[in-house]
């Protein structure tokens, strides 16, 4: 029998190449490193509002019961979510984030010899749910900073199973038109997955809103992913779902692990899904948000992605990572980008007037000593 005094050696090929995903900084890590009282975070997209009363409202009552396993088929949950969404419950897939979905997806269809597919600049979980389980990425160069639907379109081949493609895109907040997309998707070879990532799906206009929910009808390789941490304040709780076509849903089930969402959070999502005046505030703040860091780039001669999220990409025409460290200094947590091959752009998520105010701040003075 071989013999190995290397640990690495004993992990999977694909899992041993990976790099692990670096989160925004927490406020807590840079309190302790710098010592510093008043800062802010404008980096994870996460909603400013903090959570709703009525979620709040939910956990409370819940904590009595928490000696309890949680509904491992979160049935409550999903009967909201189908009655909001005119679905079957069996088109439902719940997991610990939208980020579990895509990891559930690679784990179903995904192989090594097989190949996964999305864009440069795309959510960077995606290349490593599919280096994980050992298949092959296909990255097909931005078109404007977002997804180019026809380069990709000429390069699926036999062995593509799964296309990821956000809309809108992060870290880019580009949007794909309704029309577009849904050719795209309809002409996918029946060989092909799409999933649809809209977790900031909330934020997008309704002159611009996509329903994508329709064409679930007509493709029964498509999922599409959804979340509760962005417009529904509920991050922390790590909540997030699918909705498909049963068959998809069966199968992502069959490798989903029981329990894999706590009580809180399904009983804080089932009661932020009704709360339509928190999410009516949550777009307001956040297209008023927008304005703001929009309005303050320009006034510093800066440029941007226009994004239809919560957040919004600058160009510094400089490296973003020395500005990025000297914002840490000054109380202020963005996000940099360079590992999405954006390397002179930082990530400003949208936060409350007073806090878009301090960074804009910040932003202009760090502007003019780096």
């Amino acid at each position: 029998m071989s013999q190995t005094n290397n640990i690495y050696d004993l992990a999977v090929n694909g899992v041993r190449q990976l790099v692990p995903y670096i989160a925004g900084k927490p406020i807590e890590e840079l309190e302790r490193e710098l010592g510093l009282t008043n800062i802010i975070k404008l980096a994870s997209n996460e909603n400013p509002l903090g959570p709703g009363k009525k979620a709040l409202a939910a956990i409370q009552a819940a904590l009595p019961k928490l000696t309890l396993y949680p509904d491992g088929n979160g049935f409550n949950l999903k009967a909201a979510l189908a009655k909001k969404y005119a679905l079957n419950v069996d088109q439902i897939t719940l997991g610990n984030g939208s980020n579990e979905l895509l990891e559930l997806v690679a784990r179903a269809f995904l192989a090594p010899g097989l190949e996964a597919m999305f864009s440069q600049h795309a959510f960077a979980v995606y290349p490593i749910v599919t280096q994980a389980v050992g298949a092959n990425a296909v990255i097909v160069p931005a078109l404007h900073f977002g997804n180019d639907l026809e380069a990709m379109a000429a390069r699926i081949s036999d062995l593509t199973r799964v296309i990821f493609i956000a809309n809108p895109n992060n870290p880019t907040g580009t949007l794909l038109s309704q029309a577009d997309l849904e050719q795209f998707i309809s002409a996918l070879p029946k060989h092909c997955l799409c999933v649809l990532d809209e977790a900031y799906f909330e934020f997008v206009g309704d002159k611009e809103g996509i329903n994508s929910l329709d064409w679930l009808k007509q493709n029964p390789n498509l999922i599409i992913t959804r979340t509760f941490s962005k417009a529904y304040g509920l991050a922390g709780l790590r909540i997030g779902y699918g909705l498909s076509s049963p068959e998809i849903a069966d199968i992502l089930n069959r490798v989903r692990q029981p329990f894999n969402n706590n009580a809180l959070a399904l009983v804080a999502a089932e009661a932020a899904l009704e709360d339509t005046d928190y999410l009516q505030q949550t777009i307001a703040v956040n297209s008023q948000g927008m304005s703001e860091l929009t309005a303050g780039f320009k006034s510093l001669g800066l440029e941007w992605i226009p994004s239809a999220g919560n957040f919004v990409s600058v160009d510094l025409k400089r490296p973003g990572q020395s500005v990025y460290e000297a914002l840490l200094r000054k109380g202020v947590i963005v996000r940099p980008v360079a590992n999405y091959g954006l390397p002179n752009h930082l990530r400003i998520s949208i936060g409350t007037p007073a806090e878009n105010q301090f960074f804009l701040k910040a932003l202009a003075e760090t502007l003019a000593n780096v």
